[in-house]
C-alpha cells in the first residue's frame, strides 16, 4: 500500500514517515521545493515536489497512491483543494491531523478555518479519520516546550501570566505518530474524529515544576496579573512591537486544555506516555 504524506519533513511528519516504512507501507512525501529533507534523508521514500496552494501538483502526487496522510496544517484554508485533489486522483482513504485548538473559547483567527476544514472532510465522501492532538512536544523542533526548557536553563525565575492553575495536556510527538499508524491500520476509525492527548492533565505550574525537577534546578515562579498583561501585549501588537509571547498565547494559558481520549483508546489502542516520561526524553536527548 502506498501512502502520500503532506508535511512529511516537519516536526510530526518526520516521526510518522519512519513508522509507516517500518510497517511495510510505501511512502511518497509531498514537499515544497525549499523544504529541508535532511530529517528523512536516510530513508527510502519517494519525493513529490509542490505546494498545497497548487492543486495540480498535489493531484499528480496523489496518483497511484492508496492513502493520504495529511499532517500539514489545516489552518491555512487548503482543505477544500486537498479533498478535490484526492477525489480527482482516486484516493479513497485519508488520515487528517487537526487540533484540539478548535475547542478554544477564544475567537482566534484560525479557528473558523480549521472548523470549516473538518466539516469539509466529514462531508467529502472520503474514508476519513481526523486526529486532534493537543500541544505537541518532544524535541528541539517543537515550538513550545523547548522554548520553556531553554528559558528555564538560563533563568532561575519564570514569569507566569495568571494563576498557572489552568490545565494542560501536552502530547509527545511519537505518540501522535503512533496514533496516525494505528488509525490507518484499524478500519473502525473510518468516519471518526478523535481527540488525542498526553496521559493525564496537569496545571501550568505543574508543567514548570516537572521541567525544573528533570533539569535538577530550583525555579521561582513570578505570577503576573492576567488581564493587565494581556492588554499590554495587545497594545504592543498594535504598534508592531515583537515580544517573545503574544496576547493570544497568554489567553490560551488561562484556558483549560484537558481532553479525554477514551474513544481513541477503545478503537485503536491509543496509549500515550505521561508528561514526566516525555519531557525527560526531550531534555536528555
Amino acid at each position: 500500500m502506498k501512502v502520500l504524506v503532506t508535511g512529511a519533513t516537519g516536526f510530526t511528519g518526520s516521526r510518522v514517515v519512519p513508522l509507516l516504512l517500518d510497517s511495510g507501507y510505501q511512502v511518497r512525501c509531498f514537499v515544497r521545493e525549499t523544504s529541508d529533507r535532511s530529517p528523512l534523508s536516510s530513508l527510502k521514500v519517494e519525493w513529490a515536489v509542490g505546494d498545497l496552494s497548487n492543486p495540480k501538483a498535489l493531484t499528480a502526487a496523489l496518483r497511484d497512491t492508496d492513502v493520504l496522510v495529511n499532517i500539514a496544517s489545516l489552518g491555512f484554508g487548503h482543505a477544500a483543494s486537498i479533498l478535490r485533489s484526492a477525489k480527482e486522483a482516486g484516493v479513497k482513504r485519508g488520515i487528517f491531523i487537526s487540533t484540539t485548538a478548535i475547542f478554544t473559547q477564544l475567537n482566534t483567527s484560525s479557528k473558523s478555518i480549521r472548523l470549516a476544514a473538518e466539516e469539509a472532510i466529514q462531508a467529502s465522501g472520503l474514508d476519513y479519520t481526523i486526529l486532534r492532538p493537543t500541544m505537541i512536544y518532544g524535541s528541539p523542533r517543537d515550538r513550545n516546550m523547548w522554548r520553556l526548557i531553554r528559558f528555564m536553563k538560563q533563568s532561575p525565575i519564570i514569569p507566569v501570566v495568571g494563576s498557572g492553575n489552568h490545565l494542560q495536556q501536552p502530547i509527545f510527538v511519537d505518540d501522535v505518530a503512533q496514533a496516525v499508524l494505528l488509525a490507518l491500520q484499524n478500519n473502525v476509525t473510518i468516519g471518526r474524529s478523535y481527540n488525542i492527548a498526553g496521559k493525564t492533565p496537569l496545571t501550568y505550574n505543574q508543567v514548570i515544576d516537572t521541567v525544573a525537577f528533570t533539569l535538577r534546578k530550583r525555579m521561582w515562579k513570578l505570577h503576573l496579573p492576567y488581564m493587565p498583561i494581556v492588554r499590554f501585549l495587545q497594545f504592543t501588537e498594535r504598534i508592531r512591537l515583537r515580544l517573545p509571547i503574544k496576547a493570544e498565547q497568554a489567553l490560551r494559558l488561562n484556558e483549560n486544555k484537558a481532553f479525554l481520549y477514551e474513544e481513541a483508546k477503545k478503537d485503536f489502542g491509543f496509549s500515550p506516555r505521561s508528561f514526566e516520561e516525555g519531557i525527560k526524553i526531550e531534555i536528555e536527548n
